[in-house]
């Protein structure tokens, strides 16, 4: 079967310093359709980054040697590439840390190559969801002096600072925004997000909206616009406006 000609067009970097892994990956994502770079470390992905498009990084976190954590966050802030983690570790504070740093999906070894496909076609849906340029939507919201256009995932504060976020920002974002003076709990912002894996607990959403907050007090005072309500979720308490 020939590959879909928009398959073809994605380009997918694989990270890891097993070549075997790296293999293993690739021909699983290649029979796809996928067009693959490999990486064995920070460096070769920071080169193919800096001169070809990048759809989307999977990122082993124990890399030799290097951060792995570290060179998630420089991807993301520098780029704003999506980005899938895979790792060996297992304790849930890593895949929280790992979340936090702006990574849209998580994946713990000893993995199924379908697994790991099955996360990329997801994390690249939401992807191009976030870029669309659907009317029905919303391409931009002006709130309390904020401006948010979604179709390019930027964030600009009322002094003009600007600031790109991840995909699991900015769906949770657009959700307060689409519910603004709502209050929502957590299992609804689960099911707003469409159930992502990213939000798959109470404990993710609640490090996923400290740190949707702490990236908007960087840009400008932000306090109050997103408040706990105890017992019962969050509520965004802003007047929006698209």
């Amino acid at each position: 079967m020939c590959p879909d000609q928009h398959l073809s067009s994605t380009h997918i970097v694989v990270v890891d310093d097993d070549m075997d892994i790296r293999d293993l990956i690739r021909a699983c994502i290649e029979l796809e359709g996928y067009r693959v770079s490999e990486a064995a470390n920070g460096t070769e992905l920071r080169e193919i980054l800096r001169r070809e498009t990048v759809d989307l990084v999977t990122l082993d976190l124990k890399l030799n040697n290097e951060d792995g954590l570290a060179l998630a966050r420089e991807v993301q802030g520098q780029y704003g590439v999506p980005i899938i983690m895979i790792t060996g570790k297992g304790e849930p504070i890593d895949r929280i840390v790992g979340l936090e740093l702006g990574a849209d999906d998580y994946i713990s070894k000893p993995f199924h190559v379908r697994e790991v496909l099955a996360r990329i076609r997801s994390v690249l849906r939401r992807h191009a969801a976030s870029m669309r340029t659907d009317e029905d939507r919303g391409r931009r919201y002006i709130f309390d002096g904020w401006q948010f256009d979604c179709q390019r995932r930027e964030l600009t504060s009322p002094a003009g600072e600007k600031a790109s976020l991840t995909v699991s920002e900015s769906a949770l974002l657009e959700v307060f925004l689409a519910n603004a003076n709502r209050v929502l709990t957590r299992d609804e912002i689960i099911e707003l997000t469409k159930g992502a894996s990213w939000f798959g607990n109470d404990r993710l959403v609640d490090n996923q909206v400290n740190r949707l907050k702490r990236k908007m007090a960087r840009l400008h005072a932000a306090e109050g616009l997103i408040q706990s309500v105890r017992s019962a979720g969050y509520v965004f308490t802003a007047t929006v406006n698209k």
